[in-house]
């Protein structure tokens, strides 16, 4: 069984439970228990520290003062996931990553050139 922590009473319960057994506190979205409910601390909003709210795309009725939302996403982790999307779209990533998915290929090559060299070089 997967757990968690309650942060209303910070007791261990289910990482599936859609309410804490504890306290009756919601810890997932009503009516889609799949979806996580991020929560502010006492005295911040969630909107202070949104990509939705700072890009001026969030249509969230309790904005700029939502304390529970279920959209919500981290200015920084958001910026230090685009940061590792555009290094794992460099071209050097991505040769990397061609060069450990086709290793046997690569072998392959390498024995046919050697082979070619000593036909070469015995001419």
């Amino acid at each position: 069984m997967d757990t968690a922590t309650c942060p209303q009473c910070h007791q261990p319960v289910n990482s599936q439970a859609v309410t804490c057994p504890h306290c009756r506190t919601q810890l997932k979205a009503y009516g889609h228990p799949g979806i996580p409910l991020h929560r502010a601390s006492k005295e911040e909003y969630l909107c202070d520290s949104c990509t939705y709210h700072a890009d001026d795309t969030c249509n969230f009725p309790q904005r700029p003062h939502a304390k529970v939302c279920t959209l919500y996403e981290n200015i920084e982790e958001s910026k230090l996931y685009s940061e590792k999307q555009r290094y794992a779209n460099s071209f050097g990533a991505t040769l990397r990553n061609w060069i450990k998915r086709n290793q046997a290929l690569m072998l392959l090559l390498a024995l046919l050139l050697i082979c070619l060299l000593i036909a070469l070089s015995t001419t």
